[in-house]
Protein backbone atom coordinates (compact mmCIF):
# COMPACT_ATOMS: atom_id res chain seq x y z
CA UNK A 1 0.00 0.00 0.00
CA UNK A 2 1.57 3.38 -1.23
CA UNK A 3 1.75 6.00 2.16
CA UNK A 4 3.59 8.59 0.11
CA UNK A 5 1.61 11.55 2.34
CA UNK A 6 4.14 10.27 5.52
CA UNK A 7 7.53 10.85 6.73
CA UNK A 8 10.09 8.87 6.45
CA UNK A 9 10.50 7.29 10.04
CA UNK A 10 6.68 6.52 9.81
CA UNK A 11 7.23 5.00 6.48
CA UNK A 12 10.25 2.93 8.02
CA UNK A 13 7.83 1.21 10.41
CA UNK A 14 4.59 0.76 8.80
CA UNK A 15 5.59 0.40 4.62
CA UNK A 16 4.85 -3.20 3.41
CA UNK A 17 2.89 -3.71 7.05
CA UNK A 18 -0.31 -1.93 6.33
CA UNK A 19 -2.35 -4.34 5.57
CA UNK A 20 -3.50 -7.03 8.41
CA UNK A 21 -2.36 -10.29 7.26
CA UNK A 22 -4.26 -13.48 7.52
CA UNK A 23 -2.89 -14.34 11.07
CA UNK A 24 -3.72 -11.14 12.42
CA UNK A 25 -0.15 -10.71 13.75
CA UNK A 26 1.03 -6.84 14.70
CA UNK A 27 4.41 -7.78 13.14
CA UNK A 28 5.06 -9.73 9.36
CA UNK A 29 4.75 -13.49 9.86
CA UNK A 30 8.25 -14.94 9.06
CA UNK A 31 7.19 -17.30 6.49
CA UNK A 32 9.63 -19.91 5.62
CA UNK A 33 7.69 -22.13 3.18
CA UNK A 34 9.37 -23.09 0.08
CA UNK A 35 6.43 -22.98 -2.05
CA UNK A 36 2.67 -21.88 -2.16
CA UNK A 37 -0.48 -24.56 -2.53
CA UNK A 38 -3.27 -23.65 -5.21
CA UNK A 39 -6.62 -25.38 -5.83
CA UNK A 40 -7.22 -24.10 -8.86
CA UNK A 41 -4.35 -25.22 -11.47
CA UNK A 42 -5.61 -21.82 -13.45
CA UNK A 43 -5.35 -19.45 -10.47
CA UNK A 44 -1.76 -21.03 -9.61
CA UNK A 45 -0.72 -20.27 -13.41
CA UNK A 46 -2.28 -16.57 -13.09
CA UNK A 47 -0.30 -16.44 -10.26
CA UNK A 48 3.11 -18.02 -11.62
CA UNK A 49 3.24 -15.37 -15.11
CA UNK A 50 2.28 -12.25 -12.75
CA UNK A 51 -1.20 -11.71 -13.68
CA UNK A 52 -3.26 -12.49 -10.51
CA UNK A 53 -1.00 -11.50 -6.69
CA UNK A 54 0.09 -14.22 -4.88
CA UNK A 55 3.36 -16.65 -4.19
CA UNK A 56 4.73 -19.64 -6.35
CA UNK A 57 8.34 -20.58 -4.88
CA UNK A 58 10.18 -18.48 -2.39
CA UNK A 59 13.52 -18.22 -4.32
CA UNK A 60 11.21 -16.08 -7.01
CA UNK A 61 9.11 -14.62 -4.52
CA UNK A 62 8.01 -14.52 -0.96
CA UNK A 63 5.37 -12.67 1.81
CA UNK A 64 8.05 -11.44 4.22
CA UNK A 65 10.58 -11.06 2.13
CA UNK A 66 7.69 -8.86 -0.35
CA UNK A 67 7.59 -6.74 3.02
CA UNK A 68 10.47 -5.58 3.23
CA UNK A 69 10.79 -4.92 -0.61
CA UNK A 70 7.80 -2.85 0.04
CA UNK A 71 9.22 -1.06 2.80
CA UNK A 72 12.58 -0.09 0.71
CA UNK A 73 10.48 0.76 -2.38
CA UNK A 74 8.31 3.65 0.11
CA UNK A 75 11.32 4.72 1.94
CA UNK A 76 13.36 5.51 -1.61
CA UNK A 77 9.81 6.76 -3.31
CA UNK A 78 10.39 4.17 -6.11
CA UNK A 79 8.23 2.26 -8.61
CA UNK A 80 9.50 -1.28 -7.94
CA UNK A 81 12.02 -3.12 -5.48
CA UNK A 82 13.93 -6.64 -5.40
CA UNK A 83 15.75 -8.01 -3.02
CA UNK A 84 18.93 -10.19 -2.77
CA UNK A 85 20.84 -12.59 -0.27
CA UNK A 86 23.85 -9.93 0.44
CA UNK A 87 24.51 -6.15 -0.79
CA UNK A 88 27.16 -7.73 -3.42
CA UNK A 89 24.52 -9.65 -4.60
CA UNK A 90 22.72 -7.03 -5.24
CA UNK A 91 25.53 -4.75 -6.97
CA UNK A 92 26.87 -7.69 -8.90
CA UNK A 93 23.29 -9.18 -9.84
CA UNK A 94 22.45 -5.63 -10.94
CA UNK A 95 25.83 -5.13 -13.40
CA UNK A 96 25.25 -8.25 -15.12
CA UNK A 97 22.06 -8.09 -15.85
CA UNK A 98 22.71 -4.63 -18.40
CA UNK A 99 26.85 -5.23 -18.52
CA UNK A 100 26.38 -7.95 -20.98
CA UNK A 101 29.54 -8.01 -23.47
CA UNK A 102 30.50 -5.20 -25.46
CA UNK A 103 28.37 -2.65 -23.07
CA UNK A 104 30.55 0.06 -21.20
CA UNK A 105 30.17 0.80 -17.76
CA UNK A 106 31.13 4.52 -16.64
CA UNK A 107 32.51 4.69 -12.65
CA UNK A 108 34.64 6.53 -9.82
CA UNK A 109 37.60 4.74 -8.82
CA UNK A 110 36.42 5.21 -4.54
CA UNK A 111 34.03 2.81 -5.14
CA UNK A 112 33.43 -0.27 -2.70
CA UNK A 113 36.16 -2.93 -2.87
CA UNK A 114 33.65 -5.64 -3.85
CA UNK A 115 32.38 -3.65 -6.96
CA UNK A 116 35.73 -2.23 -7.75
CA UNK A 117 37.06 -6.02 -8.05
CA UNK A 118 33.80 -6.41 -10.28
CA UNK A 119 35.03 -3.64 -12.46
CA UNK A 120 38.70 -4.27 -12.47
CA UNK A 121 38.58 -8.37 -12.74
CA UNK A 122 35.12 -9.73 -13.49
CA UNK A 123 33.88 -7.52 -16.34
CA UNK A 124 37.09 -7.08 -18.57
CA UNK A 125 36.81 -10.87 -18.42
CA UNK A 126 33.20 -11.08 -19.88
CA UNK A 127 34.26 -8.67 -22.51
CA UNK A 128 32.45 -5.46 -21.07
CA UNK A 129 34.26 -2.64 -21.22
CA UNK A 130 35.21 -0.30 -18.02
CA UNK A 131 36.17 3.31 -17.56
CA UNK A 132 36.82 4.62 -13.91
CA UNK A 133 36.97 8.70 -13.47
CA UNK A 134 38.52 10.19 -10.20
CA UNK A 135 35.58 10.24 -8.36
CA UNK A 136 35.18 14.48 -7.89
CA UNK A 137 36.34 15.33 -10.98
CA UNK A 138 32.86 16.26 -12.24
CA UNK A 139 34.03 16.79 -16.01
CA UNK A 140 36.25 14.07 -16.43
CA UNK A 141 33.03 12.27 -16.00
CA UNK A 142 30.80 13.59 -17.57
CA UNK A 143 33.36 13.54 -20.85
CA UNK A 144 33.82 10.01 -20.01
CA UNK A 145 29.73 9.70 -20.54
CA UNK A 146 29.46 12.00 -23.60
CA UNK A 147 31.74 9.17 -25.12
CA UNK A 148 28.63 6.75 -24.92
CA UNK A 149 27.86 3.88 -22.10
CA UNK A 150 25.10 2.07 -21.64
CA UNK A 151 25.34 1.94 -17.47
CA UNK A 152 26.86 4.92 -14.94
CA UNK A 153 27.64 3.60 -11.64
CA UNK A 154 28.17 5.75 -8.90
CA UNK A 155 28.58 5.71 -4.78
CA UNK A 156 28.46 8.72 -2.92
CA UNK A 157 29.59 9.39 -0.10
CA UNK A 158 31.93 6.85 -1.39
CA UNK A 159 33.53 3.97 0.92
CA UNK A 160 35.82 4.32 2.59
CA UNK A 161 37.19 7.79 1.34
CA UNK A 162 33.49 9.68 2.04
CA UNK A 163 33.65 11.74 -1.33
CA UNK A 164 30.38 13.40 -2.99
CA UNK A 165 29.30 12.83 -6.15
CA UNK A 166 26.79 15.12 -7.46
CA UNK A 167 24.27 12.84 -8.45
CA UNK A 168 21.24 15.14 -10.19
CA UNK A 169 24.45 16.53 -12.73
CA UNK A 170 25.90 13.30 -13.48
CA UNK A 171 22.72 11.77 -13.81
CA UNK A 172 21.87 14.64 -16.44
CA UNK A 173 25.18 13.75 -18.40
CA UNK A 174 24.06 10.21 -18.50
CA UNK A 175 20.51 10.57 -19.76
CA UNK A 176 21.53 12.70 -22.55
CA UNK A 177 23.63 9.01 -23.75
CA UNK A 178 20.39 7.33 -22.54
CA UNK A 179 22.79 5.50 -20.08
CA UNK A 180 20.97 3.97 -16.93
CA UNK A 181 22.25 5.47 -13.62
CA UNK A 182 22.95 2.90 -10.53
CA UNK A 183 23.30 4.47 -6.99
CA UNK A 184 24.45 2.53 -4.00
CA UNK A 185 23.00 4.77 -0.99
CA UNK A 186 24.41 2.27 1.37
CA UNK A 187 26.29 5.02 3.68
CA UNK A 188 23.48 7.70 3.06
CA UNK A 189 20.33 5.60 3.38
CA UNK A 190 16.60 6.90 2.32
CA UNK A 191 16.77 8.52 5.56
CA UNK A 192 19.78 11.10 4.75
CA UNK A 193 19.64 11.11 0.73
CA UNK A 194 16.94 9.88 -2.17
CA UNK A 195 19.19 9.38 -5.22
CA UNK A 196 16.20 8.44 -7.36
CA UNK A 197 14.76 12.11 -6.48
CA UNK A 198 17.77 13.39 -7.82
CA UNK A 199 17.60 11.57 -10.99
CA UNK A 200 18.88 8.14 -10.76
CA UNK A 201 17.42 5.36 -12.12
CA UNK A 202 18.21 2.40 -9.32
CA UNK A 203 18.99 3.01 -6.29
CA UNK A 204 21.18 -0.27 -4.13
CA UNK A 205 21.40 -0.93 -0.18
CA UNK A 206 23.53 -3.56 1.08
CA UNK A 207 20.56 -3.96 3.76
CA UNK A 208 23.35 -5.93 5.99
CA UNK A 209 24.42 -2.13 7.47
CA UNK A 210 22.27 0.82 8.31
CA UNK A 211 18.94 -0.20 7.17
CA UNK A 212 19.23 -3.63 9.57
CA UNK A 213 21.47 -1.78 12.20
CA UNK A 214 22.40 -4.72 14.25
CA UNK A 215 24.97 -6.73 12.57
CA UNK A 216 22.70 -10.22 12.41
CA UNK A 217 21.37 -9.96 9.69
CA UNK A 218 22.36 -10.40 5.53
CA UNK A 219 20.57 -9.02 2.49
CA UNK A 220 20.30 -6.27 -0.33
CA UNK A 221 18.21 -4.25 -2.16
CA UNK A 222 17.23 -2.76 -5.17
CA UNK A 223 14.48 -0.32 -5.82
CA UNK A 224 14.03 2.45 -8.98
CA UNK A 225 12.39 2.29 -12.07
CA UNK A 226 10.08 -0.66 -12.55
CA UNK A 227 10.74 -2.18 -16.00
CA UNK A 228 15.02 -1.98 -15.04
CA UNK A 229 13.74 -3.33 -11.45
CA UNK A 230 12.19 -6.30 -13.42
CA UNK A 231 14.94 -7.70 -15.31
CA UNK A 232 17.59 -7.19 -12.95
CA UNK A 233 14.68 -9.29 -10.97
CA UNK A 234 14.32 -11.85 -13.76
CA UNK A 235 18.16 -12.23 -13.68
CA UNK A 236 18.36 -13.04 -9.88
CA UNK A 237 15.25 -15.47 -9.68
CA UNK A 238 17.65 -18.04 -11.95
CA UNK A 239 20.67 -17.02 -10.85
CA UNK A 240 19.33 -18.10 -7.02
CA UNK A 241 21.06 -14.99 -4.90
CA UNK A 242 17.24 -15.14 -3.18
CA UNK A 243 16.80 -13.33 0.05
CA UNK A 244 15.17 -15.71 2.78
CA UNK A 245 12.14 -14.92 5.09
CA UNK A 246 14.24 -15.11 8.27
CA UNK A 247 16.89 -12.14 7.47
CA UNK A 248 14.32 -10.58 5.79
CA UNK A 249 12.22 -10.42 8.85
CA UNK A 250 14.89 -9.26 11.21
CA UNK A 251 16.20 -6.19 8.42
CA UNK A 252 12.57 -5.42 8.46
CA UNK A 253 12.43 -5.65 12.53
CA UNK A 254 15.72 -3.37 12.22
CA UNK A 255 14.40 -0.61 9.58
CA UNK A 256 11.83 0.60 12.11
CA UNK A 257 14.44 2.42 14.24
CA UNK A 258 16.70 3.16 11.33
CA UNK A 259 15.12 7.29 11.69
CA UNK A 260 15.71 6.85 15.11
CA UNK A 261 19.30 5.30 14.69
CA UNK A 262 20.35 6.94 11.50
CA UNK A 263 19.43 10.91 13.50
CA UNK A 264 21.44 10.06 16.58
CA UNK A 265 24.25 8.66 14.10
CA UNK A 266 24.33 12.14 12.20
CA UNK A 267 24.88 14.36 15.26
CA UNK A 268 27.41 11.71 16.79
CA UNK A 269 29.90 11.86 13.77
CA UNK A 270 29.97 15.18 13.14
CA UNK A 271 30.89 16.15 16.67
CA UNK A 272 33.62 13.13 16.54
CA UNK A 273 34.66 14.43 13.11
CA UNK A 274 34.68 18.10 14.79
CA UNK A 275 36.99 16.82 17.16
CA UNK A 276 39.23 14.69 15.33
CA UNK A 277 39.93 17.66 12.88
CA UNK A 278 42.16 19.40 15.92
CA UNK A 279 43.65 16.41 17.29
CA UNK A 280 47.71 16.57 16.89
CA UNK A 281 48.41 12.81 15.67
CA UNK A 282 45.52 12.63 13.17
CA UNK A 283 46.52 13.71 9.86
CA UNK A 284 43.35 14.03 8.20
CA UNK A 285 39.68 13.27 8.41
CA UNK A 286 36.96 12.74 5.56
CA UNK A 287 33.32 13.53 6.58
CA UNK A 288 31.05 15.37 4.28
CA UNK A 289 29.30 17.25 7.07
CA UNK A 290 32.43 19.32 7.99
CA UNK A 291 32.46 22.29 6.42
CA UNK A 292 36.64 21.89 5.43
CA UNK A 293 35.30 18.64 3.32
CA UNK A 294 35.77 19.39 -0.49
CA UNK A 295 32.04 18.17 -1.10
CA UNK A 296 30.27 20.08 1.41
CA UNK A 297 28.30 22.18 -0.31
CA UNK A 298 27.15 19.54 -2.90
CA UNK A 299 26.86 17.00 0.20
CA UNK A 300 24.57 20.09 1.86
CA UNK A 301 22.17 20.26 -1.70
CA UNK A 302 21.72 16.40 -1.68
CA UNK A 303 21.20 15.23 1.82
CA UNK A 304 19.35 15.34 4.52
CA UNK A 305 22.48 14.33 7.30
CA UNK A 306 25.44 13.43 6.87
CA UNK A 307 25.41 9.85 7.89
CA UNK A 308 27.40 7.62 10.95
CA UNK A 309 30.59 7.07 8.99
CA UNK A 310 33.71 8.58 8.41
CA UNK A 311 37.46 8.04 8.42
CA UNK A 312 40.72 9.62 9.18
CA UNK A 313 44.22 8.75 8.81
CA UNK A 314 46.66 8.85 11.31
CA UNK A 315 49.62 11.38 11.52
CA UNK A 316 52.26 8.16 10.70
CA UNK A 317 52.22 4.46 8.62
CA UNK A 318 50.39 1.19 9.48
CA UNK A 319 52.04 0.18 11.79
CA UNK A 320 50.67 3.35 14.16
CA UNK A 321 47.77 2.04 12.75
CA UNK A 322 48.28 -1.88 14.30
CA UNK A 323 48.92 0.40 17.81
CA UNK A 324 45.67 2.72 17.80
CA UNK A 325 43.03 0.14 17.01
CA UNK A 326 43.35 -2.25 20.08
CA UNK A 327 43.64 0.68 22.36
CA UNK A 328 39.94 1.58 21.43
CA UNK A 329 37.43 0.16 24.03
CA UNK A 330 33.81 1.02 22.72
CA UNK A 331 34.76 -0.41 18.93
CA UNK A 332 34.41 -3.67 17.29
CA UNK A 333 37.41 -4.12 14.90
CA UNK A 334 35.30 -5.93 12.54
CA UNK A 335 34.38 -5.74 8.72
CA UNK A 336 30.98 -4.29 8.60
CA UNK A 337 29.56 -0.49 9.09
CA UNK A 338 26.38 0.85 10.30
CA UNK A 339 25.25 -1.21 13.67
CA UNK A 340 24.04 -0.02 16.84
CA UNK A 341 27.89 -0.77 17.97
CA UNK A 342 30.52 1.23 16.65
CA UNK A 343 33.25 -0.56 14.18
CA UNK A 344 36.24 -0.13 12.96
CA UNK A 345 39.53 -1.24 10.94
CA UNK A 346 41.63 0.12 7.94
CA UNK A 347 40.95 -0.95 4.40
CA UNK A 348 42.89 -3.28 3.87
CA UNK A 349 41.07 -5.38 6.25
CA UNK A 350 37.73 -4.28 5.77
CA UNK A 351 36.00 -2.65 2.63
CA UNK A 352 38.78 -3.04 0.22
CA UNK A 353 40.37 -6.28 1.75
CA UNK A 354 39.56 -8.05 -1.66
CA UNK A 355 42.10 -5.35 -3.46
CA UNK A 356 46.04 -5.41 -3.32
CA UNK A 357 48.13 -2.96 -1.74
CA UNK A 358 48.84 -1.56 -4.88
CA UNK A 359 45.41 -1.30 -6.12
CA UNK A 360 44.25 0.49 -2.82
CA UNK A 361 47.04 3.13 -4.13
CA UNK A 362 45.74 3.34 -7.87
CA UNK A 363 42.19 4.11 -5.60
CA UNK A 364 43.81 6.92 -3.62
CA UNK A 365 43.18 4.80 0.00
CA UNK A 366 46.12 5.23 2.38
CA UNK A 367 47.30 2.65 3.95
CA UNK A 368 46.99 4.58 7.12
CA UNK A 369 43.39 5.12 6.71
CA UNK A 370 40.79 4.33 9.30
CA UNK A 371 36.95 4.12 8.74
CA UNK A 372 35.08 4.56 11.85
CA UNK A 373 31.31 3.73 11.80
CA UNK A 374 29.52 5.32 14.60
CA UNK A 375 27.37 3.78 16.65
CA UNK A 376 24.43 4.66 18.87
CA UNK A 377 26.15 4.89 22.11
CA UNK A 378 26.99 7.95 24.15
CA UNK A 379 29.00 10.22 22.28
CA UNK A 380 31.10 11.51 25.24
CA UNK A 381 32.06 8.05 25.66
CA UNK A 382 32.75 7.57 22.48
CA UNK A 383 35.04 10.84 22.43
CA UNK A 384 36.95 9.95 25.95
CA UNK A 385 37.68 6.72 24.43
CA UNK A 386 38.79 8.40 20.84
CA UNK A 387 40.71 10.99 23.27
CA UNK A 388 42.52 7.98 25.25
CA UNK A 389 43.65 5.68 22.36
CA UNK A 390 44.97 8.75 20.98
CA UNK A 391 47.01 9.63 23.80
CA UNK A 392 48.11 6.02 24.22
CA UNK A 393 50.66 6.49 20.79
Amino acid sequence: MQQPEFKKGTSAVWAGETDINALGTVTTPIVNSVAFAYHDPEHWHQVSLGQAPGFIYSRNTNPTVAALEEKIRVLENAEAATSFATGMAAISNTLFTFLTPGKKVVSVKDTYGGASKIFLDFLPKYNAQVQLCDTTDHEALEAAIAGGCDLVYLETPTNPTLKIIDIKRIAAAAHKTGAIVVVDNTFATPINQNPLALGADLVIHSATKFLCGHSDAMGGLLAGKKELVQRVFNFREINGASLQADPAYMIARGMKTLELRIERQNASALRIAEYLKTHSKVKDVFYPGLSTHKGHNIAQSQMRGFGGIMSFALDGNYDMVKKFLPKLKLVHLAASLGSVHTLAGPPRTTSHVELTEAQRQMLGIPEALIRYSVGIENVDDLLQDLNDALASL
